[in-house]
């Protein structure tokens, strides 16, 4: 079960990190932003790592969600996070986790859950000054994910 909420954790990450990177790289001679990829305009990999170093803490620290995550291999959890967000912002690396549908199968993952992660995903990206425009293309591209993620919706639209 906690190897699910980490792989939730992991989609999260992905979406956060990938925008609070955004804002620390700088573009290259002659190329403008709009032609950059996202990893490129999330400062790469060492932003990506930094933000979700920052994430993962506070996901620790978040007693809404921080049990589910008890028995979470962290430096793994970090590693596949950071390929993760690296993959879906353009970036070189390569996740070899499992699908998110089949990595959370069971869990019993809410709708309050993943919006307490991804909220603490915001709160990072925010920390590091990520642009609003990186910030939504990344949750733009991990928001679809949610569908697989989730298993309970909320309690009131039960």
């Amino acid at each position: 079960m906690s190897h699910r909420i980490a792989s939730l954790a992991m989609v999260l990450g992905l979406a956060l990190t990938v925008s609070a990177c955004n804002t620390m790289g700088s573009s290259p001679a002659g190329t403008t932003a709009a032609e950059r990829s996202l990893y490129d305009r999330l400062g790469g990999k060492t932003a990506i790592t930094a933000v979700v170093d920052d994430f993962v803490g506070r996901v620790a620290g978040d007693t809404r969600i921080n049990g589910k995550f008890a028995n979470a291999n962290i430096p793994r959890l970090k590693s596949m996070l950071v390929d993760q967000i690296c993959q879906a912002s353009g970036g070189p690396c390569t996740y070899t986790g499992r699908d998110m549908k089949s990595t959370h199968a069971g869990m019993g993952v809410s709708s309050s859950d993943f919006d307490a992660l991804v909220g603490d995903l915001v709160a990072t990206l925010n920390k590091f000054k990520v642009p609003e425009k990186e910030k939504n293309e990344l949750l733009g591209a991990l928001g679809p994910m949610k569908g697989d993620i989730v298993e309970k919706p909320m309690a009131s639209m039960q």
